[in-house]
């Protein structure tokens, strides 16, 4: 349940989902295989979604037209994810998942003071654009969505990544929005949190028709996650965007050498 909670707290503040702290705990310190991880893993995504959505209802932050286009991208992934993890070796998996989140790190630090806001709020956001308000100008901006083709693309890594994974496909949606497609971190993180709940459920039963998903374990650690969602939405809110990349990029930094020493 303690682990839950962190992990809820630091997927919700960042929209990439629980699972991406919770199975390596569950994996080198309780000791579960991969399988049983990865099937906990998505229910705590799950989890952490449904209390972000209802947290940021009314609060305009999150791009549901941008998301649901997205979406149908990263539930296809989703699904072929939960399908094909039974012919991959686990050690490629590890060693892929390792190179793409070491790149999109480093991605992240190169871009740490843009912000991708316009401070004119007269200019036309275009179709999957958005308004929000920005806690750092004091007051709203416009952003506009760009490479699209790119942000396709990515769900369905991304989705793909949640499914094999069960880690949520946030922690490669998140930096690429904000990176590639121009959307600013807050409201692309709000949206990837309420997507990965939808590209989870696309694979959870597969993980649950092969008995992969532990009911205490699951339970515990849900428990954990509604607690800890609600902090780190709460503490979103109110960090710096800069200050959130940084907490990114050592999220990712941490995955990816987690993950290269387990490939060994």
């Amino acid at each position: 349940m303690a682990a839950g909670a962190v992990a809820g707290c630091f997927g919700a503040l960042l929209g990439i989902g629980g699972g991406v702290f919770l199975i390596p705990f569950l994996q080198f310190i309780v000791g579960v295989p991969l399988n049983v991880a990865s099937g906990v893993g998505l229910m705590t995504v799950i989890a952490t979604s449904s209390v972000v959505s209802a947290g940021s209802a009314g609060k305009n932050v999150v791009n549901l037209k941008l998301g649901m286009l997205l979406q149908v991208a990263a539930s296809a992934g989703g699904l072929l994810g939960g399908l094909w993890v039974v012919a991959i070796p686990e050690r490629m998996l590890y060693i892929m998942f390792a190179a793409v989140t070491a790149a999109i790190a480093m991605l992240m630090l190169m871009r740490l003071e843009r912000r991708n806001v316009i401070l004119d709020t007269s200019v036309d956001p275009g179709p999957f654009g958005g308004r929000i308000y920005d806690e750092e100008s004091q007051r709203e901006v416009v952003y506009r969505t760009r490479r699209l083709p790119a942000g396709l693309a990515v769900s369905l890594t991304a989705g793909f990544v949640s499914g094999s994974l069960g880690i949520g496909g946030g922690i490669l949606q998140v930096p690429a929005l904000n990176t590639w497609c121009g959307v600013p971190l807050r409201a692309a993180a709000a949206t990837s949190a309420v997507m990965i709940g939808v590209t989870a459920v696309s694979s959870a039963p597969l993980y649950y028709a092969r008995g992969n998903v532990s009911a205490l374990l699951a339970a515990a650690a849900v428990l954990g996650v509604l607690v800890g969602s609600r902090a780190g939405f709460w503490l979103g809110g109110r960090a710096k965007a800069k200050g959130l990349k940084l907490l990114m990029a050592g999220v990712l930094a941490f995955v990816s050498i987690t993950y290269i020493v387990k490939s060994l």
